[in-house]
C-alpha cells in the first residue's frame, strides 16, 4: 500500500488524527509523525520550518504521500518543495502560507495574538494550549465535538517541553511561504473549513491558486479541524485526490 504521512499541528500530538487515521488505514500504508519535539521524538536545532522538514523526511519512507494539518500543512509545503522525489502528492488542511498579518497579506489573524499566546504559555501551559483549541474550534458547528477532541490531544507535559512550543510560536509568526509555493509542483488538495477563524478561507484560496497543481475543497460548517467533525468526507476527498 501507498505509504501516506500524518503531521499534526503546533500543541498537538499524532492522536488528534485517530479518527482520519482509521478512516484512510485500509486504503493507505498510514503512519501519523510526531513533529520533532513531540513525545519521542528528539527536537531539533534550529527549531526551523526547514529543519522540521528535513527532521521528517528522514523518518519518512523513500516515496510517499503527505497530508499535514495547520504547522504541519506548512511542514508539508517546505518539505514538498525541497524532496519532490520523496512526496508524490500533499492534502493541505487548514494551512496558510503565513498565520499572521503581513504587509500585502490581511487572510490572517494579528500577529499579537500568537504573541499573546507566548507571553501566557511561560505562565500556564495548560490553559494556553486549552485557549488555542478553543481558538482553533471557534465557529465550528460540532463546536462541543471540536473541543473535546482537541483537548483530548494536547501536548501534555511528556509530550512537548515548553521552549519546544515557544519554539513552535516563532515558527508561526516567522514563517511567510507566499513566494516559495509556485515551486510546488506536486499535486496540491487543500481542505479549508468555511468558518476557519485561525486561518480564514481566504488563506485556502490563495494556497490553492498559488501552487502549480493546486485544487480546492471547501468544507461548509468547519472551522480550523475539519477532519474532527467531517472524517468521512476528507478521507474520501483525500483517496480520491491520491489515486
Amino acid at each position: 500500500m501507498t505509504p501516506l504521512v500524518l503531521l499534526h499541528g503546533w500543541g498537538m500530538t499524532p492522536a488528534v488524527f485517530d479518527a482520519l487515521a482509521a478512516c484512510l488505514k485500509p486504503h493507505y500504508d498510514v503512519r501519523v509523525l510526531p513533529l520533532p519535539g513531540y513525545g519521542s521524538a528528539p527536537a531539533c536545532e534550529p527549531y526551523t520550518l526547514g529543519n522540521l522538514a528535513a527532521h521528517l523526511a528522514a523518518a519518512a519512507p523513500e516515496r510517499c504521500v503527505v497530508a499535514g494539518w495547520s504547522l504541519g500543512g506548512q511542514v508539508a509545503l517546505e518539505w514538498a518543495r525541497h524532496a519532490p522525489r520523496q512526496v508524490r502528492a500533499l492534502t493541505l488542511i487548514a494551512t496558510t502560507p503565513s498565520f499572521v498579518q503581513r504587509e500585502g497579506w490581511t487572510a490572517a489573524i494579528e500577529a499579537q495574538v500568537l504573541r499573546s499566546f507566548a507571553v501566557e504559555l511561560k505562565r500556564n501551559r495548560e490553559a494556553t494550549l486549552t485557549r488555542f483549541a478553543s481558538l482553533q474550534a471557534q465557529g465550528d458547528e460540532g463546536l462541543k465535538t471540536v473541543m473535546r477532541t482537541l483537548r483530548g490531544a494536547t501536548a501534555a507535559q511528556t509530550q512537548a517541553s515548553a521552549c519546544v512550543l515557544e519554539q513552535g510560536l516563532h515558527v508561526l509568526l516567522e514563517s511567510d511561504l507566499r513566494n516559495a509555493l509556485e515551486d510546488v509542483a506536486q499535486p496540491v488538495l487543500v481542505v479549508h473549513g468555511d468558518r476557519d477563524a485561525l486561518t480564514p478561507p481566504a488563506a485556502g484560496e490563495y494556497l490553492a491558486s498559488g501552487v502549480q497543481r493546486g485544487r480546492l475543497c471547501v468544507v461548509p460548517g468547519a472551522a480550523h479541524a475539519p477532519f474532527v467533525t467531517h472524517t468521512r468526507t476528507i478521507a474520501c476527498a483525500m483517496q480520491e485526490f491520491f489515486e
